[in-house]
């Protein structure tokens, strides 16, 4: 029995590592398209679990650095990764007071405390 021949156009020679290392530093399709010479479409078709398996590492690397920061005693880094991942907040604290009963007075001894007199 003979084989039927392969028609259609050649696959694109494209380099899997390269598409893999793009994905790591979370190049768009359009951005690895254009470095590979390709079309968007063949990259979402050929190398689609290769792209997201490349952008969780470059994720993974990019937390270790961030993790490794915070150790060496980057203070922003410690603060941002603690409202990540602990979740801590900024907290405001706003008092608000009553002052419809107060005399003259009192209300011109307190814009002098807040240095509004």
């Amino acid at each position: 029995m003979k084989r039927k021949a392969k028609t259609g156009r050649p696959l694109a020679k494209i380099d899997p590592a390269t598409v893999q290392a793009l994905a790591r530093i979370h190049c768009t399709y359009a951005e690895m398209a254009a470095v590979l010479n390709c079309d968007e479409s063949t990259l979402r078709r050929r190398f689609a679990s290769l792209i997201k398996r490349g952008a969780e590492e470059g994720k993974a690397s990019l937390r270790r650095m961030q993790f490794k920061a915070a150790e060496g005693g980057n203070a922003t880094m410690m603060i941002w990764l603690g409202k990540q991942h602990l979740g801590q907040v900024d907290e405001s604290r706003v008092r608000f007071e009553d002052v419809t009963k107060l005399t003259d007075e009192e209300l011109a001894a307190k814009r002098k405390a807040l240095g509004l007199a």
